[in-house]
């Protein structure tokens, strides 16, 4: 390597980093100014780092096979500045890739015919909607990061409180340190002010009222201002209606969300597949479970376009708060056993509930699971066999297609490099990422690989579902 050719490539770094860096700011104000939110093949972009940013290009060369530049986006982000835009979310990547296609000739003029429905529409607010925690563990900490980070101008999900039972005398603060800091996630990313006095956590100019209760139906939120109220329900303690609807007699509250497979005749959604199927009469829905989640818009792909005749799924799921550290008793089986120190098979319901997603899988899928001792990020093995025979690269050209152009973009990602493990997809926003380089396929048999953060990918999945029901929901381009 020449003296020359190094000094070109830093060179050539340093003027991307300038670029990036010039981005954030135009990022800021349309987050800020006009409720627009920015992605890279849904990857957000607002409150990143000049390297986030970068790593969020170049990522774009996995999903559409050529590189994305900061050259590319810019002028896009400069326009979008100048066009008045009112709420929107806009994927810069998808964006750009519709651009090349149609020739690329007249950036403006694409954009303005892209974005018509909502150009000098800036100012236009939405109904924001409140929202309440019961319970305040994993999933619940996850939850309240997410509506924290898309607070944007207060017309979303609005975080009003968390509801938990007192557990010392110092409990505001134990409660704002497992906020502030995560061994899995890392810390949360920005500010954090305790009120004693008034029970509340402040998080990014968020007030967050701390209710102390051991009753679901003993609070009265209307008297923290709370008003029609989507309870989120993460304790995982009531599962059927009757003991969900505990939570409709609290006044100020008006809608249940489970974080949990849901028993009866609960309707369990899983975001992209039937979410369509909520309605304003609903009451109460469970949002599954994170494996559910990550499996069902991957079997709907498939099925789709080959047909499932039967198929198998095997969950290896890192273990959780309900299993022993050391062996112990327990009430499940083999669950006593030391979590970290075991593979612990266990029974998984995933298989069975996707009948409630996609009942035309009813039947059709056996299921197993296998706790590991990893604390974060499982992964779904699918032995499916076929309607339709199929080969290796044409299966995995097909999940990348949807995975960048369908209607799942946000539930399925996708991955193609021989290097990766399960730590690389912690804090994934998708439902599963599909592991292109583990795919197996023989004729009509084929065994997919999905990886998924059985925590932060399916809180993201459970605002989702929120904000379907809250109506917040800013239009989507490219459509």
């Amino acid at each position: 390597m020449t003296q020359a050719h190094y000094d070109q490539c830093l060179e050539a770094w340093t003027e991307r980093e300038a670029t990036a860096e010039a981005m954030i700011p135009l990022i800021g104000r349309l987050y800020r100014e006009n409720n627009v939110v920015t992605s890279i093949y849904g990857r957000g972009l607002v409150n990143r780092s000049v390297i986030s940013l970068l790593k969020s290009h170049r990522f774009a060369r996995q999903i559409d096979n050529s590189e994305l530049s900061v050259h590319d986006t810019f002028p896009v982000i400069k326009t979008l500045l100048e066009m008045k835009l009112g709420p929107a979310s806009i994927d810069l990547g998808r964006l750009v890739e519709k651009f090349r296609k149609q020739g690329g000739d007249n950036l403006d003029a694409f954009l303005r015919d892209e974005l018509a429905s909502v150009i000098d529409k800036k100012g236009d607010r939405r109904q924001g909607r409140d929202v309440v925690l019961y319970g305040f563990g994993r999933i619940g900490r996850l939850l309240a990061r997410i509506m924290v980070e898309k607070t944007g101008a207060g017309d979303g999900l609005r975080l009003r409180a968390i509801v938990v039972r007192k557990g010392a005398s110092n409990d505001l603060a134990k409660r704002a340190s497992l906020l502030r800091r995560d061994s899995v996630h890392g810390s949360f990313q920005g500010t954090i002010t305790i009120d004693e006095e008034n029970n509340t956590l402040t998080a990014n100019g968020n007030v967050i009222q701390v209710i102390y209760a051991s009753d679901p139906s003993s609070v009265v939120y209307t008297q923290y201002g709370i008003k029609d109220a989507i309870i989120v329900d993460n304790t995982g303690v009531w599962r059927d209606e009757a003991g969900l609807a505990q939570h409709l007699k609290c006044p100020g509250a008006s809608q249940v969300v489970l974080t949990a497979p849901g028993k009866g005749d609960l309707k369990n959604i899983v975001h992209g597949i039937n979410h369509a199927t909520i309605t304003p009469e609903d009451k109460i829905i469970s949002a599954a479970s994170c494996t559910t989640n990550a499996i069902v818009p991957v079997l709907k792909a498939i099925n789709d376009k080959y047909g499932i005749e039967n198929g198998h799924v095997e969950t290896v799921h890192s273990y959780t708060n309900d299993q022993n550290l050391i062996d112990n008793f327990h009430k499940g089986n083999r669950r006593g056993r030391s979590a970290a120190l075991n593979m612990v098979i266990t029974e998984t319901g995933a298989a069975k509930a996707v009948a409630k997603a996609l009942p035309e899988l009813a039947g059709k899928l056996s299921g197993n699971a296998i706790r590991v001792p990893t604390p974060n990020v499982s992964m779904a093995i699918l032995n499916l066999n076929l309607k339709n025979s199929t080969n290796r690269d044409e299966v995995n050209d097909y999940l990348r297609y949807m995975a960048l152009h369908s209607d799942l973009h946000k539930q399925i990602d996708f991955t193609h490099s021989l290097e990766v493990v399960s730590s690389d997809f912690v804090g994934s926003r998708h439902a599963g990422v599909v592991d292109a380089e583990a795919t197996i396929c023989n004729d009509n048999r084929v065994i997919l690989y999905v990886w998924y953060d059985n925590e932060f990918g399916y809180s993201c999945q459970v605002v989702r579902i929120l904000e379907d029901m809250a109506d917040v929901n800013p239009p989507a381009f490219p459509v």
